[in-house]
């Protein structure tokens, strides 16, 4: 096993943060299952308009639906939904050896429907249905509607990856909703054998929000904590994911057969070149969680990164640096609500993009 496979020894997966018809068709996917472990596949708008734009296997099926489809949505999904399925059938066997823990594939309804909880639960089942794939996770961004949304799909036993967290204040909020909807679920005889649900906890978008910030302070203080801000929350969401998931709050769902909803790293791609660039990998590989990765980012942590258990490192220190963030008066969870609607104008542009080029 590769170092990246090597990992999981310590209790975390590792997930591709792409996806494209040439990795499956050219077997990039499979090898990366096989020689690295790679246990999962996270997509976005922004990945598939990559996707359509730089593969050369959709031009023949997008001439032809677009010669048969007036919709450039209905052409988008009927492009994307085969390469899910493919990944999701690469990776049941995951799925399968690990008990429906590990082995999704995440897809992401229209983030155009981040204010509509109605009609993202409408979407998010018409997406599930039309994958009919056991390891799919519908992704679904935690606005205010899309955890009203989030909620009524964990109760319907539906998976469930909700993204576009930024805070440890939002990931609080998405932990007791995932709560909230597993006990309608096991009170109205459901069963919650396949469900899963992670939270995706974006990392790199933090220390570009806030070092520019503490730059402009210039004072020492300020300076010391550059760098810092998204480990920190991200140490604090595990802190939390630890008191709830193995503490009183969620000891009957356990027994009633529930998953904890595990932390997913996300956004790991280091921004700033003066940061090492497996930094959010090297410092947050613990137990329980996810880290989904970019192809360069995967290259650099094979060349360079080091495989042990550290999420809990420095737990101390991070409430120490978010506690003095606030006392700087920058509040780590008007961050995050200012981070996510700008991660979700990101992908609301590029969702639009992309449906221009279908």
């Amino acid at each position: 096993m590769s170092k990246l496979g090597n990992i999981r020894t310590w209790g975390q997966s590792i997930w591709l943060d792409n996806l494209s018809r040439t990795l499956i068709r050219e077997g990039t996917l499979q090898r990366l299952i096989e020689q690295d472990g790679i246990s999962g596949v996270t997509s976005n708008p922004a990945i598939f308009r990559k996707a359509l734009a730089e593969s050369p296997y959709y031009k023949e099926d997008l001439a032809r639906l677009k010669a048969t489809v007036s919709d450039p949505e209905a052409r988008y999904e009927s492009l994307v939904i085969p390469d899910i399925q493919a990944a999701c059938d690469l990776l049941l066997p995951t799925w399968k050896a690990t008990q429906a823990n590990d082995g999704y594939v995440s897809l992401e309804v229209s983030p155009t429907l981040a204010d509509d909880a109605t009609g993202t639960i409408t979407a998010a089942h018409r997406l599930h249905d039309r994958v009919s794939r056991d390891n799919l996770m519908i992704k679904v961004p935690a606005t205010k509607a899309g955890m009203v949304a989030f909620e009524e799909l964990v109760a319907a036993g539906v998976s469930v990856n909700i993204t576009l967290i930024f805070s440890v204040r939002q990931t609080l909020d998405v932990f007791h909703a995932y709560l909230r909807g597993a006990r309608r679920l096991v009170a109205s005889g459901g069963n919650p054998e396949h469900l899963k649900t992670v939270a995706s906890l974006f990392l790199s978008r933090v220390d570009s929000h806030v070092d520019p910030r503490l730059a402009a302070l210039q004072t020492p203080e300020a300076a010391s904590l550059q760098g810092k801000i998204a480990l920190a929350v991200a140490k604090q969401a595990y802190h939390e994911y630890k008191s709830i998931f193995h503490g009183e709050a969620f000891a009957e769902l356990a027994n009633a057969g529930c998953k904890p909803q595990y932390l997913l790293w996300a956004s790991t791609g280091t921004k700033n070149p003066a940061y090492s660039d497996v930094k959010y990998l090297d410092n947050l590989i613990g137990s329980e969680t996810i880290n989904t990765v970019p192809d360069a980012t995967l290259d650099a942590f094979r060349d360079h990164g080091h495989v042990a258990s550290t999420v809990e490192n420095g737990e101390q220190d991070a409430q120490r640096d978010l506690s003095a963030l606030r006392n700087l008066g920058i509040d780590p969870d008007a961050v995050g609500e200012t981070l996510q609607q700008e991660g979700l104008k990101l992908f609301v542009d590029a969702f639009e993009q992309m449906l221009a080029s279908c």
